[in-house]
């Protein structure tokens, strides 16, 4: 069993998708969990050009740099196919996902086994626990100015729901950047809220899946802890 923990906030100190996912991953031993920080990884979105520019020819033709892309998006593959557990930190930038995490994406999507041409929406993921870790600087709540603004959450959830057929579940704390914005420090006390509930809920999500985990592991190993003699 393996937990992938995927990163992708710029900040190192202070940010909230990572303090959500660092609940999320305590619940694991350390050496079962994959961690990957996209913001460490090389140019993203080049690579994924290459990625998919292979797709075009055939393998034999294929650049070096395109062979590089291919095998980085296979590394990322692996990755998710192998996670027993999957939690995704995003927070909200200029509306959208992180580059990253878009580029991250489509090499996964340039890799036949998530390729929706070669295998059927929904299979690619079934049933595997994913966690998106979501910040937002403002609100985006039913009746807030900017209601529907946040074009990163619903794609998400199409992607590795609706097309990966993983079982989401969204952890999300708004007002974020109440914090180190004047003009936002009336908003401190309802964004201390948010960012309460918004751990409240990875800990129990963090202990439900947790228990999820014991329970199979009783499965496979036939200790149910039932007496059937």
């Amino acid at each position: 069993m393996t937990l992938l923990r995927v990163d992708t906030s710029v900040r190192r100190l202070g940010s909230i998708t990572r303090e959500l996912a660092d609940i999320m991953a305590a619940t694991w031993p350390a050496d079962q969990v994959v961690h990957r920080d996209l913001t460490g990884c090389p140019d993203l979105h080049a690579a994924w050009h290459q990625a998919a520019s292979a797709g075009f020819l055939p393998e034999p033709h294929w650049t070096p740099a395109m062979r590089r892309g291919k095998a980085l998006a296979a590394d990322f593959a692996d990755e998710v196919l192998a996670a027993t557990e999957i939690v995704v930190g995003a927070p909200l930038y200029n509306f959208g996902t992180p580059a990253s995490v878009k580029s991250w994406v489509d090499l996964l999507i340039t890799d036949p086994r998530f390729d929706p041409r070669h295998t059927l929406p929904g299979r690619a993921l079934a049933g595997v626990p994913l966690t998106l870790v979501i910040a937002r600087g403002g609100s985006y709540a039913p009746g807030a100015p900017r209601e529907g603004w946040d074009h990163a959450t619903p794609y998400l959830r199409r992607i590795f729901g609706d097309l990966f057929g993983a079982e989401v579940t969204v952890i999300a704390a708004e007002l974020t950047a109440a914090e180190i914005d004047p003009a936002l420090a009336e908003l401190r006390p309802q964004a201390d809220l948010s960012r309460a509930e918004a751990r409240a809920l990875a800990e129990r999500t963090a202990a439900h899946l947790a228990e999820r985990r014991a329970h199979d592991r009783e499965l496979s190993t036939g200790t149910t802890g039932v007496d059937v003699g």
